[in-house]
């Protein structure tokens, strides 16, 4: 499992924010804010622009009137951050060693890195990582050019295929996926985010993207709106077999419509995005964070923001936990609302 993370960035690619000089996360008070990172993912996806709103959604610096007539359902003086990174497999490991407070996650991943067992087998578990809540759906996508030969998995054979970032999520959806139709070693990898594959595969770079992102993806939506798209869809035999492997998968659809030029439903594979939290993060905090996640305001706003977005009910709030043990300020919240027994 080395070759996931080889090649992380030493420095944390932030938001604008934390740009600004966001650090570690400081007593709250009249006077400091406390700063609390969520790690997301790359530009193009949907982990970065749906933390973005959770982000504002949980915040109530000092001085904003919080849980108010007119205020915001954020925690007073808290002051969260989403961070662009690249995805499930760095948060995890973001998370792990303290360098973010809480990150998006495949809730395979998640599984895996705790149990050190699956795609993580032989290395260290990671034994901080804490359940918050399940957030929404992924698909994954295999997309080529509307003017490409390729008409299924299979016809990968010998191209070159984008699978991902390198300490990515998507990277391990689409190496199971590729594994499962048989071209294992039968390809060259391309380690980039959607964004970037797209742009690649405009310029006839690359033949094809993989990537594990909710529909729409803001990237598949402006290329196939620009260049013209095609998704491959999956086979029973690839979809049982990654679904045996790793059972966080299972059975999807990308609709049609759902991109420019896709005019039929599209079978594919579904997995869970999750919000971890470290142990360490104090209970009351977490206890108001997920009180503000699942306010009536913060679905207001969750609602008209990104479509992913209005996927986050409490109605799905438990699934996808695998054997990551809920943070106990998560779980009081839970049973306190009757949603935990």
């Amino acid at each position: 499992m080395t070759s996931f993370t080889r090649g992380m960035p030493r420095r944390l690619v932030l938001g604008a924010a934390a740009a600004a000089g966001f650090g570690l996360a400081a007593p709250a008070s009249a006077q400091a804010p406390q700063f609390f990172r969520i790690g997301t993912g790359a530009a193009g996806g949907t982990y970065y622009p749906v933390g973005g709103m959770i982000a504002n959604a949980i915040s109530c610096p000092p001085g904003a009137p919080c849980r108010e007539a007119g205020g915001t359902a954020g925690v007073p003086g808290l002051v969260a951050v989403a961070q662009a990174t690249q995805g499930s497999v760095q948060n995890v490991n973001l998370i792990q060693s303290g360098a973010a407070e809480s990150g998006f996650s495949q809730s395979d991943v998640a599984h895996w890195a705790y149990t050190g067992t699956g795609l993580f087998e032989g290395r260290p578990k990671l034994d901080r990582l804490r359940f918050i809540a399940h957030l929404f759906g992924e698909q994954l996508h295999a997309v080529v050019r509307r003017d490409s030969p390729i008409q299924r998995l299979e016809d990968l054979r010998g191209r070159r295929v984008v699978v991902g970032l390198q300490a990515s999520g998507a990277r391990i959806g689409s190496e199971l996926v590729l594994e499962a139709a048989g071209l294992r070693g039968a390809y060259t990898p391309e380690f980039l985010s959607a964004a970037q594959g797209v742009e690649r595969m405009q310029d006839r770079g690359v033949d094809a993207v993989l990537q594990v992102v909710a529909a729409p993806a803001a990237a598949f939506t402006e290329f196939c709106s620009r260049a013209g798209c095609r998704l491959l869809p999956f086979s029973d035999t690839v979809i049982q077999a990654v679904s045996q492997r790793a059972p966080f998968y299972s059975r999807g659809v990308i609709a049609k419509g759902t991109y420019e030029g896709v005019t039929e439903d599209v079978p594919t594979l579904s997995v869970g995005a999750v919000w971890l939290v470290g142990a360490q993060v104090p209970e009351t905090l977490v206890y108001e964070i997920t009180k503000s996640l699942w306010s009536e305001t913060t679905k207001s706003l969750l609602q008209r923001g990104h479509v992913r977005a209005r996927d986050i009910v409490a109605e799905t709030a438990l699934l996808g936990r695998g054997e990551v043990p809920f943070h106990p300020g998560a779980e009081r919240f839970y049973r306190e609302a009757g949603m935990l027994r």
